[in-house]
């Protein structure tokens, strides 16, 4: 056997190339290499993707450790359980919500809030009170932070940018903004939903800092009423009115039926002949069909899909999530020279 393969060598047909191709492939049909190149050059943003969420969990889990730990290290210290020592840093340094505090919130929200609900100023007071108490612990935590001496070993994956266009896109915020936040997403979608306050929270902690892109990916499949809604939102813009539209949409939604569009745009004030013409003629359906095809390329396939300057995030993430990742961005800006 030895003889037989030595004597394929001299006659030149290369076997230990063939071997080599072979070690690397991934399959091998019919003496043809199939490459991990091949199967990975294709998939490079969703494989990008989930080295992201993987990072994220394990981010998540570990600072969650590192805060217990400096908790229980900081209690012991003053012979204090760690209920006692939150108690005395944080809920007992926490001012309580002023009726002033109430009404502005509301009223700068209250285009996304319905009015009619009789506990509607307790809920937002619960709301504000627990954001103060979040900044607050979050305070003390950094200060904690900043006395102990902490080796983290996680290190992010390589960070990978997903090149694409925001022509022609509805935009939020100044157009030199240093950090550009894509959002694609579906006016029915409810994990789309469940999203928007957290995206009003970002737009609020880093105004001036970032700017939000609209993207349309109506999942007409399972979100019937999608597309519709999209394509009036764009009628809506043509009025300068996107933004507008676009929270009254998400408030409303699954309310999106005919009727519901046209009393949308008249109660957000723009001339609703305008708006029934728009939206009769089908005038932005390319504009929508163009996003969508947009995703596709992309390699989206749910909603709601983001990009932090090329960087994706997918789905309903939470508020830290994104602020870790436009923290991250605003630090190399401000580094570069």
């Amino acid at each position: 056997m030895m003889i037989f393969w030595m004597l394929l060598f001299l006659l030149g047909f290369g076997f230990p190339a063939i071997a080599e191709a072979a070690g690397d492939a991934l399959a091998v049909v019919d003496g043809v290499a199939i490459t991990s190149e091949e199967v990975e050059k294709p998939l490079a943003s969703q494989l990008s993707k989930l080295e992201e969420q993987i990072y994220n969990l394990k981010r998540q889990k570990l600072d969650a450790l590192i805060n217990d730990k400096l908790l229980e290290k900081e209690a012991a210290k003053r012979k204090l359980t760690v209920p006692q020592l939150i108690d005395a840093e944080v809920t007992s340094k926490v001012t309580l919500v002023t009726e002033q505090e109430i009404e502005k919130f509301y009223q700068d929200n209250k285009a996304q809030i319905k009015s009619d609900d009789p506990q509607l100023r307790e809920k937002i007071r619960a709301y504000l009170q627990n954001q103060k108490l979040a900044a607050k612990r979050e305070e003390f935590l950094k200060s904690l932070r900043s006395q102990a001496k902490i080796v983290d070993n996680l290190k992010p994956p390589p960070i990978a940018r997903v090149a694409l266009s925001t022509e022609g896109a509805p935009v939020r915020g100044p157009a030199d903004a240093p950090v550009t936040l894509v959002m694609f997403s579906d006016f029915e979608c409810p994990f789309c939903k469940r999203t928007h306050p957290t995206i009003n929270q970002l737009l609020e902690r880093y105004a001036g800092k970032i700017k939000l892109v609209y993207r349309d990916l109506p999942l007409e499949s399972i979100h019937p009423q999608a597309r519709r809604a999209a394509e009036a939102a764009r009628c809506a813009n043509a009025q300068g009115k996107f933004w507008e539209y676009y929270d009254v949409l998400f408030t409303e939604s699954p309310k999106l039926g005919s009727e519901d569009l046209k009393r949308y745009a008249v109660q957000i004030g723009i001339d609703p002949k305008k708006f029934d013409d728009c939206l009769s003629a089908g005038t932005y359906k390319e504009v929508v069909q163009k996003d969508a095809d947009e995703a596709a390329r992309l390699g989206i396939n749910g909603t709601p899909a983001f990009f932090i300057n090329g960087r994706p995030l997918t789905g309903a993430q939470p508020f830290e999530m994104f602020a870790r990742v436009i923290d991250e961005e605003l630090s190399q800006t401000t580094a570069m020279p």
